[in-house]
């Protein structure tokens, strides 16, 4: 039987590492006083296409439910924390919200992304201001951070003052015009040079043009250096770079650069722009965030801004485990095993007894021969043995399975104190 194409099934594994993720990530949200809550998993098609327009309908999974509504799977939490923060009418602001969760794109599969994945989300919304784009640039470094993630640069950028550098090349304030500029800056990151020239070329674009926004999207670095490699008194909005960076370095944020490539979600950024990249990796941006103040005014809320990131959590765990930060196998396992079937309930007993405990436990359900049980049990780090004549004596044998010692210890004190009873 097959799955549809882009799903998979999870293993024990795959959820280990996203739960360690999940827990960091929580633990961090916490630090920074953000609200955790989850929005809707289903949302009305119409309140997705104010976010992207309707051409999102080629990248989700939407249907017409019983009430013949058109409806869609969430795919991102954006639009649903959106949604709920402008209806919350006598909300105090600034707000903050974290999620954590699945979501569904119908996107082509690729590595580190199926069409069901999981995504970690920040917002705040309140007036807009320098200081709400620095938090969420701040929170996902501390993130990062406390995952242990090395090789991480934070590319940043401003989407006012790319358009306007783009309007002044190309002498013209078109949408269309502005937008296919955007595009071909973005396809820098993955297409040569000539072969965009050529496209936007055979679109009736100035190949001169061309060369000057493409050059331009390659400036890279501290704001100080790029203001010794061109005239910055000339880029709008260059004067709110110089204010986030003075309030990263406040922060203590390492690794942050301006990046003039970084444009990101042509529809509806308006603002502070930036993306997060393990500089180790070929998978693209772990994360991406910015400031959307004209999606709150979308849906009908004028005196609120809106600022926030997110994160592909397969992604990141891709680049945990490729970095060998962590180990992200579940703790160590015990195993009562049992000598005869005479054994087997007080095997389970003591299995339950340990789980009480908090200990991870494992017990042979089917009674199968003490050897099998044996090598059910090799992978863990400690084996009781329950047998007759250590139990006659209130007795167990605990063995070290990965050096093979042995000893016997009373089972009421493995009962009482199992983690002192268990170190060798």
């Amino acid at each position: 039987m097959d799955l549809p194409r882009g799903m998979r099934d999870m293993e024990s594994k795959d959820y280990a590492a996203i739960e360690y993720v999940r827990q960091k990530f929580i633990e961090t949200s916490n630090l920074f006083g953000f609200q955790f809550m989850e929005p809707s998993p289903l949302e009305l098609l119409s309140v997705i296409e104010t976010k992207s327009g309707p051409s999102i309908k080629n990248e989700i999974y939407y249907f017409k439910d019983k009430g013949d509504r058109e409806v869609a799977l969430r795919f991102d939490f954006t639009i649903g924390l959106t949604r709920f923060a402008v209806s919350q009418k006598s909300m105090r602001l600034p707000a903050k919200f974290s999620t954590f969760g699945g979501v569904w794109r119908y996107d082509e599969p690729q590595k580190g992304r199926y069409r069901f994945f999981h995504q970690w989300d920040v917002e705040i919304y309140g007036e807009p201001n320098t200081e709400s784009d620095a938090e969420i640039i701040d929170f996902a470094s501390k993130f990062f951070s406390s995952l242990k993630l090395q090789n991480i640069t934070i590319d940043i950028c401003d989407r006012t003052l790319v358009e306007s550098y783009v309007k002044n090349i190309f002498k013209t304030d078109s949408p269309d015009t502005i937008g296919d500029i955007l595009r071909a800056m973005d396809k820098i990151q993955k297409k040569r040079k000539s072969e965009i020239i050529k496209e936007y070329q055979e679109k009736g674009y100035s190949p001169d043009d061309l060369e000057k926004i493409l050059a331009f999207s390659q400036v890279k670095g501290m704001p100080q250096e790029i203001e010794k490699q061109i005239d910055t008194t000339t880029l709008k909005n260059w004067d709110k770079i110089l204010q986030l960076f003075d309030s990263l370095e406040n922060r203590k944020v390492k690794n942050v650069r301006v990046n003039f490539g970084i444009v990101r979600g042509l529809d509806y950024y308006s603002g502070i722009v930036f993306e997060i990249f393990d500089s180790s990796s070929d998978l693209g941006a772990l994360v991406g965030g910015g400031r959307y103040d004209t999606l709150t005014r979308a849906f009908g809320r004028n005196d609120m801004g809106a600022t926030g990131a997110a994160g592909g959590v397969e992604r990141i765990v891709y680049s945990l485990e490729k970095q060998g930060v962590v180990n992200l196998a579940p703790s160590s396992m015990v195993w009562v095993v049992f000598v005869n079937e005479d054994m087997k309930k007080i095997a389970i007993n003591t299995a339950s007894a340990l789980r009480l405990k908090g200990i991870r436990t494992e017990v042979d359900l089917a009674g199968k021969p003490l050897k099998k049980q044996m090598e059910m049990a090799s992978n863990s780090k400690y084996v009781i043995i329950i047998a007759p004549r250590e139990y006659s004596e209130n007795l167990v044998v605990i063995r070290n399975m990965k050096d093979g010692s042995e000893k016997q210890v009373k089972l009421e004190s493995v009962l009482n104190d199992p983690a002192a009873s268990l170190q060798f």
